[in-house]
């Protein structure tokens, strides 16, 4: 097999790619896995459709991308629906398998996913591949939307880019479930991932282009007025995820889609909240994969069903 890859919008042929010729249920060759990482490079989103995975195929398929990543699961793990702590449950279901109830604890903090963020952007090393897999999805709503943050950088005024050269933003895991309500944290569980810095200016290391690093786990700029800080943040937000930037995913089942943290914002768009919905995400570490933590067997989520 041979990965093959065309441009989902002949009029942005260098983000989000349609991607064929693989079967990502079996065996993930090196090779194949180069060919993936040089698409990443290029797209930043991948969209494999008809790819039907159990838990532990995509476990699999993502652990030859790369060591997994638990993200915000070391701050909070929620109920153990899936088999397994590496994969994250973004669903409307309850522990009993039904739809929750809107107040349930799980879809009030689920809703942060629908603003613009990257994955464990607020660790150390933060999230380079996030493999969401479409498992039952809604009739209508509920895309998730991709923005690249290389064409937001090149589209920047020269002395915009000039004045963010060298600025660094800190990101934390709760900044963004804080802005939503959800604050019902202890002690441990705020202290779990301590912020982090990151340069707002990145060069991604597999093209070398330069891209914007922000999203909704930002707290502030460091250096800055928090009132500055918060409002060079915002508009550099509002310029990133113009329309221009952005491809938006309309879920089929057994769809799965990669993207770069590194490079890209995402979010999730609203769906009927009663009406069963079930995806699950496998993120990798943004390490080189040959380091040998993706040898490690895939953690069992206490009590799974």
């Amino acid at each position: 097999m041979s990965l093959e890859v065309v441009p989902i919008d002949a009029a942005r042929p260098d983000f989000a790619g349609l991607a064929r010729g693989v079967d990502l249920a079996g065996p993930i060759a090196e090779d194949v896995a180069c060919a993936i990482d040089a698409a990443m490079n290029h797209y930043a989103v991948l969209v494999f459709r008809g790819q039907p995975l159990t838990q532990e195929q995509q476990l699999a398929f993502a652990g030859a991308l790369g060591p997994l990543d638990l993200g915000f699961k070391r701050v909070a793990r929620p109920h153990a629906r899936l088999a397994y702590q590496e994969l994250a449950d973004i669903s409307n279901i309850d522990e009993s398998g039904q739809v929750a109830d809107r107040a349930h604890r799980r879809i009030v903090g689920n809703l942060a996913n629908q603003l613009w963020h990257s994955d464990s952007s607020f660790q150390q090393p933060a999230a380079r591949y996030s493999m969401l897999h479409a498992v039952v999805v809604p009739e209508w709503g509920g895309e998730t939307e991709y923005a690249d943050m290389r064409a937001a950088w090149d589209a920047l005024d020269p002395r915009d880019q000039r004045e963010l050269d060298g600025l660094e933003a800190e990101h934390y895991a709760l900044y963004s479930r804080f802005l939503l309500g959800d604050t019902e944290y202890t002690e441990e569980q705020r202290n779990a991932l301590p912020p982090v810095r990151w340069p707002i200016v990145r060069e991604h290391a597999g093209s070398g282009r330069r891209h914007l690093f922000i999203g909704a786990h930002t707290t502030h700029v460091v250096d800055r007025t928090i009132a500055e800080g918060r409002m060079l943040l915002a508009d550099l937000l509002e310029h990133a995820t113009a329309r221009r930037f952005v491809y938006a995913h309309q879920w089929q089942p057994g769809d799965l889609v990669i993207w770069d943290n590194r490079c890209t914002l995402h979010r999730g768009r609203r769906y009927d909240l009663s009406v069963r919905r079930e995806l699950r995400r496998a993120t990798t570490i943004d390490v080189d994969r040959h380091a040998g933590a993706n040898t490690a067997q895939p953690e069992p989520a206490h009590g799974a069903r």
